[in-house]
């Protein structure tokens, strides 16, 4: 199987988006999946948009009296008449009457309370919030739309409380692998400390998805079986980590299709990540990821996230552009290998460390460096793609 033919079957299978209502506080980075309308104006009434004074435009050439001051949060509507000003604070009601607010920097303050305004550019209405210039009583944001930091603070502010959204799909972990243990133990000999579920619950709250079951069993068929019948039953998603090669230790193949999951592909024309599985039962999907970390990750980053992205209808982001290469890279044809790299907006640097086992590099790693399946690598200098990370 080649990569883009794996990823246009994983993309062929994906599930029709699901929808959730959350309350606004837990919304973010999700996508909005309804109409929403603003039920009252906003603001509701002409607002003061500095401190200064309210007017009557007509007014400006006049010596005027302050006759009252609003502050902000004022609930009793004043009446300012012909001659008048008062005295005004941003965020504050403008009173019936008034037309315009003049900076207080503006204006000459007598001692007797009255002001002179100094402004030759003062227009009819400046410095005036009219009522619904931020919404009027219609619709204030339409589905799709991406609920960053600024729509969320919107929504608030037009009062409201929860939102229907693109619902993350469920995801369950398996950690295959009889040498796994949980960090804090000791090691013995010949086992290691169980790095991926780490790595990759971590990835995936960057997708907006906090909440991910997970559980290990050892190398047994029947733990395994039973394991993944009891996610297929709880999960959209199961992402099987190690057991996908085809050693005698190697179950998860076999023990997916035992549970009635149609198999898409197994094994793809790639380094790292070549044992890769993906297969579906009904709308659930199953990616079975090679144990070593740095090839489950790399899995992850190119076929999980996208089928995770359109399942959430998240923004389609740029992950994939045309750079130079600072080193050569020698490779023979027949698989698209992946480097771990680091791009620094000018140039691609792979780094140290490529072997599929080694997080170190990966830790610096922004990007992976593409080097095509029939190419015998890249000289320093050469034009290459890489796939960003972030």
């Amino acid at each position: 199987m080649r990569v883009q033919q794996a990823k246009d079957i994983i993309h062929h299978h994906l599930p029709a988006p699901k929808q959730i209502r959350l309350p606004l506080e837990e919304a973010l980075g999700y996508t909005l999946a309804q109409t929403v309308i603003a039920e009252q104006s906003i603001p509701a009434f002409p607002q003061s948009s500095m401190d200064g004074y309210a007017i009557r435009y007509c007014d400006k050439e006049r010596e005027l009296p302050v006759v009252d001051k609003i502050p902000a949060g004022t609930t009793v509507e004043k009446i300012l008449t012909e001659g008048q000003a008062m005295r005004i604070y941003t965020g504050a009601p403008l009173p019936q009457g008034a037309d315009t607010v003049v900076m207080q920097e503006k204006v000459d303050l007598s001692d007797a309370n009255t002001i002179q305004i100094r402004d030759e550019a003062l227009q009819l209405g400046d410095n005036v919030r009219p009522k619904g210039s931020e919404v009027r009583e219609s619709i204030a944001m339409l589905p799709g739309t991406s609920l960053t930091p600024a729509a969320i603070g919107y929504l608030a502010g037009i009062g409201c409380k929860d939102v229907l959204v693109t619902a993350p799909p469920r995801i369950q972990l398996i950690l295959t692998g009889d040498e796994l243990k949980p960090i804090g133990t000791t090691l013995g000999y010949g086992e290691v400390y169980e790095s991926n579920s780490y790595q990759l619950k971590a990835a995936l709250r960057q997708q907006g998805i906090l909440h991910v079951e997970s559980r290990h069993v050892p190398d047994d068929r029947s733990q395994l079986r039973a394991a993944l019948e009891n996610a297929l039953d709880e999960a959209d998603i199961v992402l099987l980590v190690g057991g996908v090669s085809v050693g005698d230790y190697d179950y998860v193949a076999d023990v997916a299709k035992a549970c009635g999951i149609k198999q898409r592909f197994h094994r793809i024309r790639q380094k790292p990540g070549k044992p890769l599985f993906f297969g579906t039962q009904n709308e659930k999907l199953v990616f079975g990821l090679p144990g070593n970390p740095s090839s489950a990750l790399t899995c992850f980053y190119l076929y999980v996230v996208p089928a995770l992205e359109r399942m959430m209808e998240l923004p389609q982001r740029t992950r994939s552009i045309k750079t130079h290469t600072t080193h050569a890279y020698s490779k023979k044809p027949g698989l698209t290998h992946f480097l771990k790299a680091r791009y620094d907006g000018h140039a691609v640097e792979p780094l140290h460390a490529q072997e599929s086992y080694r997080l170190q590099s990966y830790a610096q790693a922004n990007c992976l460096l593409i080097l095509e399946e029939d190419s015998n690598g890249c000289a320093a200098g050469d034009e290459v793609y890489i796939h960003l990370l972030t």
